[in-house]
This record gives structure tokens, C-alpha cells and sequence, in this order.
């Protein structure tokens, strides 16, 4: 007998079915061990010693895999090809030897890049060793993650309380997207006009120009900068003659998009199906572990945690041949595409990912699986496919025109693109610019020296001034900030999903139209690390190490020489922040928050001049519920203002009185007062004054600055009835709650997708999430079906049925539900088998408490059981991920 160790219930599945007998798969539910959440769980004393700890979850589970082991003839390591499936095998690896259960029976480790029976087999066939210098690389970044986050945390909680904690990859994350908001807050934006000439050729087919050169000089989007200027070439432009100088027309061709990699499905499921990258990882690894297609269970799609963007060169070959047979040979290149990454410290050592049998289209599969895993699918097989396909070909014209009217001249110019082939364009887009590209516009056919003619019609003039102004750089999105990352070296693909989430969870940035806004907590502590902890948030500082770990990886480097170059440094300048005053800290937070935290006031007067007292300073202060502003005259002077309550916006809102309240308008029904104000919990809307006025919380997204009566009125009229429900004749409303918006009806509350929708949805929408709702609860609660009938039990009482179970098959009969031993086949279950654990099952299972009370009087009389247990600390079965 084989035991084969893997990562997940799912995944040992799957590969149980592809060994067969002489195989016992097991699941380790992920890491079995890890660093306890204390101080001295790694020692820079004692050269980086690491101190492990197995929670009870994972202990009970390497008893199962170290008595499966004892009888095994042989122990294969099976758990995902990267850093952290490594890692996993080489600590239960360790745990197993600890217990003495090996006895020299062979250990191998197999690694396979896709779930299918035929990756799996030739896995099994080419065994090797633990991979050494990857477990090494884990260690280095396990440790400096715990280094980081357990020296630098307690620092964060002693001088900025509400802080909650700082991470090696976590804070230059956080750092790039306030760097970001700081751009936008200090933008000034310019002023620019841009003049547009409709015309028209000898055969009367019109078209637009843009001005390109004035007077003899070439005039960029930004030359014409104010309203006079605009004016006056506009008047000119009214009086000119114009005609053709040049016509250039070429060819264009535009390639398809290389495989996905780990970040680039990140950036694309975010911007085409509104994953955020947690979610696409978690949808991804469903497809990867293995989902029931049609009675067979196979990995849908290769791993998914990769920086590779090339493919096996079998699968080349069936890729060109889907293409053939689904789109023609019109559409397939003479010769294969070959790609290679150019992304910074890239490591390839696995596939791009893609789909595992090419020839399951989409269409074909989407019914075995959920909404999200048929979308996701589909837009992995799309890429893969389309990178295979042949070029799009373009033709693009340019028509440069001649202005004149007495002395002077202009130039103009009409840019053209026609899509002559659409290759890969047929299957798949990366984003709108695409789109948008495609559906440029085909010029009239023109040749230079042709006359053309001005094109007045009443209410569009042939020559159009309109002015315009720069706008600041947008703010990152999921998608963004990951492609951002990358460029810069920060992360690997497998920590970026955990690192933002990471920065959700903590609160330090919030999620806006897709749009990720550092919320006051967030700039706090970038303020905070960026003035007294520069070099450990430094991009490029954070790269070099990254490139250093990878050189760890590659057996080029000793993992505990790069911890000793870097603990030297980071914890000598740690003990020096230790000793500073909390008035230090602030000091520098006011210089570097200014823009942000005491922005210009409309009258010029000085932003931190208090303006109750007139004669006081704000500044930044801490408190028990995290910074605020307050005025220096305190307690004379008691005038405080919210920083903000972490939706990323200047909460205090600029133009609420010193007693913190802003009069939005007047209720046309009640005739009340709607007034703006900051609470503790920060902003919200009030309707008249009393012991009980009626008051609503602006939801997230909803700036202090944008309120107005209109918004402040819808607030305030919640709940909002919907209507009634066809079936139960009972009222139907929309609210926002603690949990976001909703609609509610009889007691089921379900989710809807935003705020605004709050307000707009109607009864048919309604009617139908609440359904969804419903029957998700059903079918949550729902009996597992019944895989077989073995008929009725001999004794009455109802039939005996095998199913399927959260935790494994097993046999029911009434209420006595009995587990199947592990490696049992379902299908195989005899009736005789299931009577006697049934009846095992029974004799030792009182009634109520059943399962928990026959698991501890089994643990207590099994032989060599412990007589004492040893104290644990929970922690999480899943992949620790750097940064997080």
C-alpha cells in the first residue's frame, strides 16, 4: 500500500480515483504547522531558530496520516508545484519523522502541473527529493514575515492606536496606493481647448479633423491654453480654405496576448468579471482540483500559480487544432506562437495556465459547473485559444490637411483604422481600449491636393472650440495594483491575492467603484513607516530582497545569511523609533499628512488655525478610538473633528460649522431641517433636531463632500417599500444594513450588488434574489443524495443508504450515520459491511451528543493515548501567504 499526501480534500479526490487500490490518498487540509502568533517563535539569537506548533485541527489529521503511514510499504509526497507545496510536504515530512513512523520506508515527492489521470501517472513515474533550496526560501520569508510583523505591529500599537499591524509586502502595497491619493490631492489641473473641424471631400463625404499645427509649429493636446487662444484660431479656422497635403495609409498588425499567468487572470478577471483577485484564486483552485464532468472527475485547468506564460508543446498542438476545427485555417498561424515572460525576477518553472484538454469548449462544460467557475473557465480557454491564433490586421490612414486664410496657416489632421482581419479578435479582447480600437472609423477615400469644404448645419457648426482640463491619475484597482506590483519586483504571484485582502480586512484601503481608496487608518500608518521606517517601505528595497529570496530558491544564496543582513539593520533602527515621544510621531504625521489632513480653505486663511477659538493650532491627536484633530487651546478650547471613519474621504468635510453640523436643506414634506454631521462612527444625515430625530449613516462610498438635500432625503426615507410579493402577499423592502444593501421580505434578507440599487430595484429583481436566496438556504440544508441503496435494514426502521458527505461517504439508516474506512470505494459498500458499522456505530453512540461523545470515548480507551493535552493556538489550515 501507497499513501500519497496532498493539500486538499477535493484534490485527494480526484487522484484517488486515478490510482486506484494499491493508493491511500490523504489530506493535510493545507499547512499542518506553523509559527505561533507570540513573541520567540523565531530566534535571531539562536540563528533564526523556528519554533513550530500543530493547532488540534491538524494534529488529528497527522494521526490519521502517521497510522495510515505505519502499515504503508512507501510515503509520496503529492502537494502543489510551488514554494508553498514544498513546504507543506517537507513539514509533514518532519512531523512523520518526529513520530518515528517511517522506519526507512522510501519517501518521494511528485509534483504535477494539472489534475488529469495522465499528468498524475507520469508524475508517479519521475519521483525526486524534496526540493531543498525551495523549502529554504520558504523559511526565509515565513520568518522575515513574522520578523516584520511581530516587531514592527507592537511599535504601530504603542504609537498609533487603531493601527492594527504592518507587513514586509502588505505596507509597500498600502504605500503605492497612498502615494497614489497623494498625487490626486495635490493635482492641479490645467486648462486646454481643442478645436475640431468638420468637413467634407468633391464627393460630399464628410469627416472630422483635429487642429495639428498652428502658425508653423506643431500644437500638442496641451498648446492651446485658454479661451482667447481658442478663439482666435477658431475664427480663423471659420474663414480658411482647406484641402488635402498627404495621405498615408499602412498596414497594422496586432498579436494576441500571451497565456494567462497567475497576475495577469487576476487583472483580467477583475476588469471583465468583477473578481476581486481573492475570488478568482478561490474559483480557480475549484477548476484545478477537480470538478465532476459527466461521471468523471478531472482538473478542469493547470495550476494556477505560475509566472510561466509558456505551454506544453502538446498542448500547442491541440490548441492549433481546436482552432482549425472551430474557426478555420484562415485563422491559424503556419507556425506555432512561443512566448517568454518578461516580467521582473519572472521564475517559469511552471505552464501558463490553461485549460487541461483544450477540446472541452466551454459551452460544453458550463453546465457541470457554477456561475463563477463557467466564467472563469470560459475566459481561460479564450485566452489560451486566442494566443495561438493568427495576427489581426489593420489598415490605418492618416490625412494631413492644409488651413490658409491671408498670411497665415494651420494644419490639421484625420486618423483613420480599419480592421481588415480580425485574427484572435474574433475570440477575445483584453480590455474596452480594444474595443474601442476595432471600431475606429474608415476615412473617405482622398487624395492630396483635393479641395475640401466646411460643413455647417444648423445646430453643429462646422468649427468646434471645447475646453477641457487634465484630470489627476485615476486610482488603482485590484487590477492595477497587482500589474503595478509586478513591474516593480514587489510580491510574488501567489501573495497578491492575500495582501490585498489583507489591506481590506485591516481596513486600511476600501473598495469604491472597483477603485481602491486608502482610508485615513491606511495613510496613518504609511505616514508613520514612511517617516521613520523609509527604507523598509522603499520600493526598490523591497525588490532587491525579493530578488535576493529568489536567488535562495535557485540555491545561489544561504537563507539565514540574507535574515542576518537584514535583521541587523531593521532591528537597531526599531529600538531607536522605540524610544521616541508620542509628540515626535505626531509632529512629523501633521508634516506629512499636511495636504491631506489640513487641506486649503476657500478664503485663504491658515488650514490650521482653529475656527472656534480663532487663536489655537490643529493638530493631529491620538485618542482611545484612533486619531482625530484637535485644537492646542484644549481644554479652553474643546473643538475636535473627525480624521475620518476609513472610507478613504477628509470625513470632517470642509464646510461644516465648528459645531460640526452643515445645513443641506429643507424636507418638502415635514418642513425639517436636513443637517450633515460627524459622529463618532462618522458621517450622517439628520432630519430636524429633538430627543429622537431621525438620523441615517452615509454607506460606504458616499463622501461627506458629495452629500446633497437629494441623497440626505433618499437616506432618510429607509426602508423603501418595493411592493408586494405575488405569492404571500406580504410587503417587499430595500434597506442598507451592517452588512451592505439588502431587500427583505417575511423574515429572508438577500444581498443586492450595490448601494444605488438600494434605491431602484423593483419588484421582479427583488422577487427573484429573494428566490436565489431561498433556495440556496434549501439546498444548504438539504440531505446529501443518496449514492446507492443497500435495502432495508434486517431489523426495520427504513432503508440503508451510501452518501456522500462533507467529511467523506458513509452509510445512513435512520438516524445512525457511520463513516466508510478511508480508501473505501462507495459503490462497493455491502449490505453486510454497512449493518456492522452501523451496528458499531449504534452500540457506542448515545443519542444526543452522539458524534463528539464516541470521538472522545474512542480517543480515551485507544491504546497509547495521551494523558495530557497539550496546550495549542488556533491557526488557519490554509497557505500562509508573505506580506499578509
Amino acid at each position: 500500500m501507497n499513501v500519497v499526501i496532498v493539500e486538499s480534500p477535493a484534490k485527494a479526490k480526484t487522484i484517488n480515483k486515478y490510482l486506484g487500490g494499491d493508493y491511500t490518498v490523504l489530506a493535510s487540509y493545507g499547512h499542518v504547522r506553523d509559527l505561533p502568533a507570540k513573541d520567540g517563535s523565531v530566534d535571531p539569537e539562536a540563528d533564526f531558530k523556528m519554533l513550530w506548533e500543530v493547532d488540534s485541527k491538524s494534529a488529528k489529521r497527522l494521526n490519521d496520516i502517521a497510522a495510515a503511514v505505519k502499515t504503508a510499504d512507501r510515503l509520496i509526497l503529492a502537494t502543489d508545484p510551488d514554494r508553498e507545496g514544498e513546504a507543506i510536504s517537507w513539514h509533514v515530512l518532519e512531523v512523520l519523522n518526529a513520530k518515528r513512523v517511517l522506519k526507512g520506508k522510501p519517501v518521494q515527492r511528485v509534483v504535477f502541473n494539472a489534475i488529469t489521470k495522465q499528468a498524475v501517472l507520469e508524475a508517479m513515474a519521475k519521483p525526486r527529493d524534496i526540493d531543498e533550496p525551495l523549502v529554504s526560501a520558504y523559511l526565509a520569508r515565513r520568518a522575515l514575515d513574522y520578523l516584520v510583523g511581530f516587531t514592527l505591529s507592537p511599535v504601530l500599537w504603542r504609537k498609533l492606536p487603531g493601527a492594527r499591524s504592518a507587513g514586509r509586502v502588505q505596507s509597500v502595497a498600502l504605500r503605492l496606493v497612498c502615494d497614489r491619493e497623494n498625487e490626486i490631492e495635490i493635482f492641479k489641473p490645467q486648462e486646454y481647448w481643442t478645436l475640431i473641424a468638420r468637413l467634407a471631400t468633391p464627393a460630399n463625404e464628410e469627416f472630422e479633423a483635429r487642429l495639428s499645427e498652428w502658425d508653423g509649429k506643431k500644437t500638442g493636446r496641451l498648446d492651446v491654453k485658454d479661451e482667447a487662444s481658442a478663439t482666435a484660431i477658431r475664427t480663423f479656422m471659420e474663414k480658411a480654405t482647406y484641402s488635402v497635403s498627404s495621405v498615408e495609409s499602412r498596414p497594422q498588425k496586432r498579436n494576441p496576448y500571451p497565456p494567462f499567468t497567475t497576475s495577469t487572470l487576476q487583472m483580467e478577471a477583475s476588469r471583465k468579471l468583477g473578481f476581486s483577485a481573492q475570488r478568482t484564486m478561490q474559483v480557480a483552485q475549484r477548476l484545478y482540483e477537480g470538478v465532476d464532468v459527466g461521471g468523471e472527475t478531472v482538473g478542469l485547468i493547470t495550476y494556477m500559480r505560475t509566472d510561466g506564460v509558456q505551454i506544453a508543446p502538446e498542448a500547442i498542438t491541440a490548441t492549433r487544432a481546436v482552432i482549425a476545427k472551430e474557426y478555420g485555417d484562415r485563422y491559424l498561424p503556419k507556425s506555432p506562437r512561443l512566448y517568454s515572460t518578461k516580467a521582473k525576477n519572472a521564475q517559469e518553472a511552471h505552464e501558463a495556465i490553461r485549460p487541461t484538454d483544450l477540446s472541452r469548449l466551454p459551452k460544453a462544460v458550463s453546465r457541470f459547473l457554477d456561475d463563477e467557475q463557467a466564467r472563469l473557465y470560459d475566459l481561460i480557454w479564450k485566452r489560451t485559444v486566442a494566443s495561438q491564433m493568427e495576427s489581426a490586421d489593420f489598415e490605418r490612414t492618416t490625412v494631413d490637411i492644409a488651413a490658409a486664410f491671408e498670411s497665415r496657416s494651420a494644419g490639421l489632421r484625420a486618423t483613420g483604422q480599419v480592421l481588415k482581419f480580425d485574427g484572435f479578435l474574433t475570440l477575445y479582447t483584453e480590455s474596452k481600449d480594444d474595443e474601442d480600437d476595432e471600431e475606429g472609423g474608415r476615412l473617405p477615400r482622398m487624395a492630396s491636393g483635393d479641395p475640401l469644404k466646411r460643413v455647417d448645419k444648423p445646430g453643429h457648426p462646422a468649427i468646434t472650440s471645447t475646453q477641457h482640463f487634465t484630470e489627476p491619475p485615476p486610482r488603482y484597482t485590484e487590477a492595477t495594483l497587482v500589474k503595478k506590483m509586478e513591474e516593480l519586483g514587489i510580491g510574488r504571484p501567489s501573495t497578491y491575492a492575500a495582501t490585498l485582502a489583507t489591506l481590506r480586512d485591516r481596513e486600511y484601503v476600501n473598495v469604491d467603484k472597483k477603485r481602491l481608496v486608502p482610508s485615513d487608518k491606511g495613510r496613518l500608518v504609511t505616514a508613520f513607516l514612511e517617516s521613520f521606517f523609509e527604507r523598509w517601505v522603499e520600493y526598490d528595497f523591497t525588490a532587491s530582497l525579493e530578488e535576493e529570496l529568489d536567488k535562495v530558491s535557485a540555491g545561489e544564496a544561504d537563507w539565514r545569511e540574507v535574515l542576518r543582513r537584514f535583521w541587523k539593520s531593521f532591528s537597531a533602527h526599531v529600538a531607536e523609533v522605540k524610544d521616541l515621544r508620542v509628540s515626535e510621531v505626531l509632529d512629523a504625521l501633521n508634516e506629512e499628512l499636511a495636504t491631506h489632513v489640513f487641506p486649503e480653505r476657500a478664503d485663504g486663511a491658515d488650514p490650521r488655525t482653529c475656527p472656534t477659538c480663532g487663536t489655537g493650532r490643529l493638530s493631529l491627536k491620538l485618542g482611545k478610538f484612533g486619531a482625530f484633530i484637535g485644537c492646542s487651546n484644549y481644554p479652553e478650547c474643546r473643538y475636535t473633528r473627525q480624521l475620518g471613519n476609513g472610507n478613504g474621504e477628509e470625513q470632517a468635510a470642509e464646510g461644516l460649522g465648528g459645531d460640526g453640523v452643515k445645513l443641506l436643506g429643507t424636507d418638502p414634506k415635514s418642513g425639517l431641517e436636513v443637517t450633515l454631521r460627524v459622529g463618532r462612527f462618522g458621517p450622517y444625515v439628520q432630519l430636524g433636531e429633538g430627543d429622537k430625530p431621525k438620523r441615517a449613516s452615509l454607506p460606504k462610498g458616499w463622501s461627506a463632500e458629495a452629500m446633497d438635500l437629494e441623497k440626505a432625503l433618499r437616506l432618510l426615507e429607509l426602508p423603501r417599500a418595493v411592493g408586494v410579493h405575488p405569492e404571500t402577499g406580504k410587503p417587499i423592502e430595500s434597506n442598507i444594513g451592517r452588512y451592505g444593501p439588502y431587500v427583505s421580505h417575511d423574515g429572508v434578507y438577500a444581498n443586492l450588488d450595490s448601494v444605488e440599487e438600494v434605491f431602484s430595484v423593483g419588484l421582479n429583481r427583488a422577487v427573484a434574489v429573494l428566490a436565489e436566496k431561498k433556495d440556496k438556504g434549501a439546498r444548504a440544508r438539504a440531505t446529501p443524495a443518496a449514492l446507492k441503496s443497500l435495502g432495508e435494514h434486517p431489523e426495520g426502521g427504513g432503508e440503508i443508504t451510501v452518501r456522500d458527505g462533507r467529511y467523506g461517504p458513509y452509510v445512513a439508516w435512520g438516524k445512525v450515520y457511520a463513516t466508510l474506512p478511508k480508501g473505501s470505494d462507495p459503490q462497493a459498500v455491502t449490505v453486510e459491511q454497512a449493518i456492522a458499522l452501523i451496528t458499531e456505530k449504534s452500540g457506542k453512540a448515545p443519542t444526543k451528543g452522539r458524534g463528539a461523545a464516541s470521538k472522545s470515548a474512542a480517543a480515551a480507551s485507544a491504546p497509547g493515548a495521551s494523558k495530557s493535552k497539550k496546550k495549542t493556538t488556533k491557526t488557519t489550515t490554509s497557505k500562509k501567504k508573505e506580506g499578509a
